[in-house]
């Protein structure tokens, strides 16, 4: 028992086994190898290494936003003539990455707490009946008292009095002069995996450059500073359309970087893409088209209060930061060659398929691959290779 336990021990520790190998002399058999094998190196090298970019390491970025608009519009509505500035038409006013500029609106001015005739449509009657007290309509714009007004055939409701009418919409949009408004963008990038930290005012953007610059694709592809009507026709929309209704887009701030040469060269690309609405202006047969909210703006007067209401019609803007940093690493370099390996064996068993299977002397190729013995009576191994089968 001691000898056997010996005798194993050192076989296993000091003998290597290694397979036969059966060198099949077939011109179709070895194009087809070959053939395979080209195709795995193809695809190790070309998508792999070159697209997939598999020797490198990737990381995405941590990243903030700042915008600040500029620009002064000017309307006259029935000869009131009113100067809108950043505080009017921005909402919300911090800064932040996703905000609507005011393109477009209706207001009611002098609103107090009251009790009025419902607006025509959202609530006909013909006599106290109709009229449920207590009630409110979720389209109405106040509680139902229970009393039909003859004036106008609608319901009275306890509400913001006069009620709002926002059955028409100007058009022409009243703020067409947003067009000229500008964005300007601050974003700040960092890649903690290779410690890397980057802004949109790269290199060569300073001060001086800001001050005259104006975002263009073609002129000016780093300038930080957007002009409303191009982003809007950069994102495939007709400013108008757009400006009376009200829309999203999303602008994209691509940082696409490679870290293996020089950090100066991760720059950001800017895309713009219409979020809501369709550029074909199909949306006209659709319910619920455009972007609008409301908001009040309360006072007191002769210790009444009162507010002007205002619903707004606006481009939102969604700034969106979108990032992938590569840089050579030695663990996915090895692991893309491993698996590269593994593949070429799809190789083996192609042509081991075609040899067994389906060439006319398939019963000759198997003859010398494998090798067939009895367990009763073991005889000198002679064949190229070897497999042993009980019978």
């Amino acid at each position: 028992m001691k000898s056997q336990i010996t005798n194993a021990l050192s076989d296993f520790f000091f003998e290597y086994e290694t397979p036969r190998q059966v060198l099949v002399r077939n011109r179709r058999v070895g194009v087809v190898c070959r053939l395979i094998q080209l195709g795995v190196l193809a695809y190790i090298i070309g998508w792999v290494f070159i697209y997939e970019k598999g020797y490198q390491s990737t990381d995405t970025a941590v990243s903030s936003v700042f915008t600040k608009m500029k620009g002064v519009g000017y309307t006259n509505v029935d000869g009131d003539e009113r100067v809108w500035d950043v505080a009017d038409y921005v909402f919300p006013p911090q800064g932040d990455s996703s905000f609507v500029v005011m393109t477009n609106y209706i207001i009611t001015e002098g609103q107090s707490m009251g009790k009025c005739p419902e607006l025509k449509g959202k609530h006909n009657c013909s006599s106290d009946a109709d009229c449920e007290g207590g009630r409110l309509k979720r389209t109405g714009n106040g509680q139902m008292t229970g009393v039909c007004r003859n004036e106008t055939k609608t319901c009275e409701v306890l509400a913001w009095c006069p009620v709002e009418d926002d059955n028409i919409i100007p058009d022409p949009p009243l703020l067409m002069s947003a067009e000229n408004y500008t964005l300007f963008i601050k974003n700040s990038v960092t890649f903690p995996l290779f410690g890397v930290t980057r802004s949109n005012l790269v290199e060569g953007i300073d001060a001086a450059y800001i001050s005259k610059c104006l975002h263009s694709p073609d002129k000016a592809p780093l300038c930080p500073i957007f002009k409303l009507g191009d982003i809007v026709k950069l994102s495939g929309f007709n400013f108008e359309t757009i400006a009376r209704v009200g829309g999203a887009i999303g602008i994209v701030v691509d940082w696409t970087c490679n870290f293996d040469v020089d950090v100066k060269h991760c720059k950001p690309k800017y895309n713009f893409h219409g979020l809501y609405g369709n550029p074909a202006e199909t949306d006209k047969a659709r319910a619920s088209v455009g972007y609008n909210f409301r908001y009040a703006k309360h006072y007191l007067e002769d210790k009444i209060q009162k507010r002007t209401l205002l619903k707004v019609f606006g481009i939102r803007i969604d700034i969106i930061v979108q990032s992938l940093a590569r840089k050579f690493d030695i663990i996915p370099t090895l692991t893309a060659i491993g698996s590269g390996v593994g593949i070429f064996g799809v190789a083996t068993v192609v042509c081991d398929l075609v040899l067994l299977y389906l060439l006319p002397k398939r019963e000759f190729y198997k003859n010398m691959k494998f090798k067939y013995t009895d367990t009763q009576a073991q005889e000198p191994d002679s064949e190229a290779g070897s497999t042993e089968t009980e019978k």
